[in-house]
């Protein structure tokens, strides 16, 4: 049953966007089948002893055994893989991920729960709940922005909308998503016996209590890093953020959070890095010169840079200090016809550099 959990991330767009230019078409991994429906349906009273025990030590105070009308499946089992589990990391690569191990691994998973729960009122509503442990917030967070923005763009009608869970959270149909510290939860709700319509608005239920109620249970962790944390809210797409623990696409071998924006008929992307030091600084701004038609912008932070990138998409980049950002279009402005100009980046930028978040010490 966990090879469902490949399926489910193709339905959530599963792939990189590069920080300046997202993928053509082709590149893109499609949304894919959903999983395949749960074809027994549960009886009534599958619930009446509470439902079953977590069986795992190490994530039991992560799950109640019971709420909103569903409880941990009796018939199920829970499965672990990797720190301290049942099964070893080699064991998530042939049996959990179908064929995702190596998107896991990048992230630097360590660990992965998955277990099922189960309508205590009979019919065929299920819920698949996994559970990942990243080495870090920022592989976690990684992980969590690559599922929920579906093809490059959080504008996409069928993206996860912002789900308040105790984290940062995501709801589409059928589907939610939660990160907080280093964990990222995945949820997909099944129900073969529901139309369409009826599926989006029980699974909305259930998905929500669930993910809400994981996301009260978990560690809260050191926060977002602050790359992420630093870009600006003003304009920012719901859920419209990708964030790269490492070698962000065309920035070099720095981490980097891309930020998606609108303001009215205008759309833009922002890019922020923060660097261990200037001299790392000054590396990504050099990477950024290899683009092609690069010229300088003078008066602008301590270096400034104005480059096109393989998208099409013009960028102005700074360097403060140890900081690197950028404002862009966005690529499908680009392809309309609807960029902005340079001055209208200029502003953006310096309007950002100005708030007082920017002047404080950062956590890289």
């Amino acid at each position: 049953m966990l090879k469902v959990i490949a399926r489910l991330a193709s339905r959530a767009g599963l792939v990189f966007m590069a920080v300046v230019p997202s993928c053509t078409k082709d590149e893109r991994a499609d949304h894919g089948s959903p999983p395949p429906p749960i074809v027994e349906a549960h009886k009534g009273g599958a619930c009446a002893k509470g439902g079953a025990e977590v069986g795992d030590p190490v994530s039991s105070a992560f799950f109640a055994r019971s709420l909103a009308g569903y409880c941990l499946d009796p018939a199920g089992e829970t499965r672990t893989y990797g720190e301290n589990a049942k099964l070893d990391m080699d064991a998530v690569c042939t049996t959990a991920f179908d064929g995702e191990c190596a998107v896991y691994m990048q992230f630097g998973l360590k660990r992965l729960v998955a277990l099922r729960y189960v309508s205590g009122e009979g019919g065929a509503g299920t819920v698949e709940v996994y559970l990942s442990r990243f080495a870090d917030e920022s592989g976690a967070l990684g992980m969590y922005t690559k599922r929920v923005v579906a093809d490059g763009d959080p504008a996409e009608p069928s993206t996860p909308k912002p789900l308040d869970a105790g984290g940062a959270g995501a709801l589409g149909t059928g589907r939610a998503y939660l990160w907080k510290g280093s964990y990222v939860a995945e949820l997909q709700y099944n129900n073969e016996e529901e139309t369409p319509e009826s599926l989006a608005a029980s699974s909305a239920t259930i998905l929500s209590a669930i993910a809400g109620d994981i996301g009260s249970r978990l560690p809260a962790g050191r926060g977002m890093p602050a790359a992420a944390e630093s870009l600006p809210k003003e304009n920012r797409i719901p859920n419209g953020m990708q964030f790269y623990p490492r070698d962000a696409p065309n920035l070099g071998s720095t981490s980097a959070a891309v930020g998606f924006y609108r303001e009215g008929p205008k759309r833009y992307r922002m890019v922020s890095v923060l660097r261990d030091g200037t001299a790392a600084a000054r590396d990504t701004m050099r990477t950024v010169r290899e683009h092609s038609g690069w010229l300088p912008v003078p008066g602008l932070g301590d270096e400034g840079c104005i480059a096109t990138m393989p998208s099409k998409s013009e960028y102005v980049f700074v360097r403060q200090g140890a900081r690197v950002v950028g404002v862009g279009d966005e690529d499908l402005a680009v392809a309309k016809g609807q960029p902005l100009t340079k001055d209208e980046k200029l502003a953006l930028l310096k309007r950002w550099l100005s708030a007082p978040a920017m002047s404080q010490a950062p956590r890289p």
